[in-house]
C-alpha cells in the first residue's frame, strides 16, 4: 500500500501507477441488491434466462454498480496521512468500455494524474481503472477527484 505523508509526497507521485487492489467476483446477488437500491430493474441485469439470449450471453452489472465499487476495490492501494480531511470531490470523466458479466472477477488499478491547488488544500485526480479478469478492455475508467485538506 502506498501511503502519502503530506503534500510533498503527493506531488512527487504525479504520473505514477500506484498499484492494484484485490480481485472481487461480481455476483447476481450484488447486482440484484444494487437494482433494488437504485430502482434500475432492467432485464439485462436481472432476468437470467432472457439475458442468456441477449447481447452479452448473460446478466451484466450496472455501469453505476461498477463505478460504485471504486472505494471497495481501492482498499489497499493507497492512503493519506498528514491531512485533516480527504473527501470525494467528483468525477472528471467516466467510461464503461466493456460490460461486466455476472460471475466475472474485477480489480482496480490506480494512477495519480495531477495535483492542483484548491481553496482549502489540493485536488488530486486519480485514474481508477476497473479491470475484468480475462478481458482486454476494462469495465470502467474514471478520473476521480479527491479534495485533500492539509
Amino acid at each position: 500500500m502506498r501511503t502519502f505523508h503530506g503534500l510533498d509526497d503527493l506531488r512527487a507521485a504525479v504520473g505514477e501507477h500506484l498499484g492494484h487492489g484485490e480481485w472481487l467476483e461480481i455476483t447476481q446477488e450484488r447486482v440484484r441488491e444494487f437494482a433494488d437500491a437504485t430502482g434500475d430493474h432492467q432485464w439485462i441485469h436481472l432476468d437470467v434466462e432472457r439475458a442468456a439470449r441477449g447481447p452479452f450471453g448473460g446478466t451484466i452489472a450496472h455501469g453505476y454498480l461498477t463505478l460504485s465499487l471504486v472505494p471497495l476495490l481501492g482498499r489497499g492501494i493507497y492512503r493519506f496521512e498528514g491531512f485533516q480531511a480527504g473527501v470525494n470531490y467528483g468525477l472528471n470523466k467516466v467510461r464503461f468500455p466493456t460490460a461486466v458479466k455476472v460471475g466475472a472477477r474485477v480489480r482496480m488499478g490506480s494512477e495519480l494524474l495531477e495535483v492542483t491547488e484548491a481553496k482549502f488544500g489540493v485536488q488530486a485526480v486519480f485514474r481508477q481503472t476497473i479491470e475484468i479478469q480475462g478481458e482486454a478492455k476494462p469495465g470502467c475508467v474514471a478520473d476521480a477527484v479527491v479534495l485533500l485538506v492539509p
